[in-house]
């Protein structure tokens, strides 16, 4: 496939996530759309009224947005129940259209791809949305490929929406070249979050599968204090410091400046803070998942889930004998966006044939 300047465009891609505070889904769409930029003519489209000028603003060098205002709601209560409209009718023609966040819009004639990047919102209480398990089962069926960030989220996706998987194409997800270089906050913006010199950091959105309660249970006063760096949730206090959103440069500074960094989760799909502190050099405690267990591949100390004895033991372990940082680091390197550009370019050849 490729694309050149006035042609038709060749891909269509849902850049929905782009907009507002990115999201890992967010960073996951501007990282692969900046890439695949240099491959093929790339379109964005955005199901939002309130969002779509912005949208024309945000997209990556090399891109455009197209088509209507259209509400997300709305589109996807049609989509639930049928193939209409189709994405030709709100977007334009193209030889690929790819659903970048779990749904993927019908099509005439376009190959459809869609990304399922976990399936933690059948199981989750939290997450329960039917109209969204349905959405993504009918977009699984529907396209020629699905894409996921990881092996075992291939397996689960295979097993649970019952798709073939020759079907699957695991595209794992790229650690952005700063985070090598990235350094410790100085002193006066640690001063300005409330961070001390040493710290435990926690990086993410709140909720049940993000292990939060079971991290909270392990630390205890014979540990640094817990940092919680994400959208603000209640109040701490008993040496837990939450920073709330922090700008990307902060974060790379506050991540490289941790003593170790902690991903308690009951279910990942990719889990990138964990290949993103490896790449800075930093410490990474997670527990024994799938998803974990396949992208440190034994470059951090790994729990039973949901057993905050055994995480208080890692956590003890990991700052006195704190494993090797290039070993962590080369692993962290064979992650790349271009890498995933291309296997999802692999995606959209087998789509459009």
């Amino acid at each position: 496939m490729s694309g050149s300047a006035g042609a038709e465009p060749r891909v269509l891609l849902d850049g929905t996530p782009l907009l507002g505070r990115r999201t890992g889904i967010g960073r996951y769409t501007a990282s692969l759309v900046a890439e695949l930029a240099s491959f093929v003519d790339v379109r964005l489209v955005g199901f939002t009224t309130r969002g779509w000028r912005e949208l024309r603003s945000v997209v990556p060098a090399g891109t455009r947005a197209v088509g209507l205002p259209v509400p997300a709601r709305a589109v996807r209560m049609l989509w639930r129940r049928s193939a209409f409209p189709p994405i030709e009718l709100l977007a334009g023609r193209a030889a690929v259209v790819h659903g970048t966040n779990f749904v993927l819009p019908p099509s005439v004639r376009a190959g459809g791809v869609v990304t399922v990047h976990d399936l933690a919102f059948l199981d989750d209480p939290a997450l329960a949305d039917r109209d969204l398990a349905v959405l993504v089962r009918r977009s699984a069926h529907r396209a020629a490929v699905v894409c996921t960030p990881t092996a075992a989220v291939a397996d689960v996706v295979s097993a649970r929406l019952d798709v073939p998987p020759e079907k699957i194409v695991v595209t794992p997800l790229g650690v952005d070249p700063e985070w090598f270089d990235a350094t410790p906050l100085d002193a006066a913006t640690r001063v300005h979050y409330g961070v001390p010199a040493e710290y435990l950091l926690f990086v993410g959105a709140e909720g049940p599968r993000k292990g939060l309660d079971v991290l909270l249970a392990a630390h205890g006063p014979d540990l640094p204090p817990l940092v919680i760096a994400g959208p603000s949730g209640a109040a701490c206090g008993n040496g837990v410091i939450r920073t709330g959103y922090l700008p990307d440069n902060h974060l790379r500074g506050l991540v490289a400046g941790a003593a170790a960094l902690v991903l308690p989760s009951r279910d990942e799909g990719f889990g990138l803070p964990a290949l993103e502190a490896l790449a800075c050099g930093t410490p990474v405690v997670c527990t024994d998942i799938p998803a974990l267990r396949e992208v440190t591949a034994g470059h951090a100390y790994r729990v039973p889930r949901g057993d905050a004895a055994a995480l208080n033991e890692a956590l003890h372990h990991a700052l006195t004998a704190p494993p090797g940082r290039e070993e962590g680091r080369a692993r962290a390197r064979t992650f790349t966006w271009r890498t995933c550009a291309e296997k999802t370019l692999e995606a959209y050849r087998q789509a459009a044939t």
